[in-house]
């Protein structure tokens, strides 16, 4: 099948790609992803990506228009529903590449979301599997290719660092970042407190 893959980076894009490959698919990578905060983190990834691509050969589809990575706007559409902020931000990048893999022929899509351990995996391959099955009636419409990629996790971890590939330590979003860092500040401020 000609399947398009959501690339959320480049370390978690290594194994996804090396399986569809080995199953015998052509790939073409997609880059889409609004949530990622500040500018530089959004480069260093998408540069990841397109490392990942290069290694492997493979097409890539940049979504490159200015309204692609609008961070403020995507802010407004998760801060009124923070407790849901990361669903809505699954969902977009979903939503995104099933329409990218529609406008483009694919026969499928799939995500590299897919195959992190701190994702709610379920959730995105139900997320994912709703929208080729509510849009079945329109065609052609791109199937959602499930992967559980999660066993390949630790072999990924070991290809990005052998490969030198940016690896980031939190997921991508203003909220994820200062998550990171709470230990961090408050470890700090207690050691000024005294």
């Amino acid at each position: 099948m000609n399947v398009l893959l959501h690339i959320c980076c480049g370390p978690c894009a290594i194994m996804p790609i090396r399986r569809l490959l080995d199953e015998g698919h052509t790939v073409t990578g997609y880059f889409y992803n609004p949530n990622i905060h500040p500018l530089t983190e959004y480069l260093r990834r998408r540069e990841g990506a397109e490392q990942v691509a290069a290694r492997y050969g493979i097409a890539m589809r940049w979504a490159v228009a200015p309204e692609d990575y609008n961070t403020l706007a995507w802010l407004r559409m998760v801060s009124a529903q923070q407790d849901k902020r990361c669903p809505l931000c699954w969902g977009q990048r979903l939503e995104r590449v099933f329409a990218e893999a529609k406008a483009g022929g694919f026969d499928a899509f799939t995500s590299s979301l897919l195959y992190s351990r701190y994702q709610q995996h379920d959730y995105i391959a139900q997320k994912a599997a709703d929208l080729a099955g509510n849009n079945a009636a329109t065609t052609p419409s791109p199937i959602f290719l499930y992967k559980d990629f999660r066993p390949d996790w630790q072999e990924g971890i070991n290809i990005s660092k052998e490969w030198n590939i940016y690896r980031q330590q939190y997921c991508g979003c203003l909220f994820s970042e200062n998550e990171r860092y709470a230990k961090t500040l408050t470890k700090s401020n207690e050691a000024l407190a005294g």
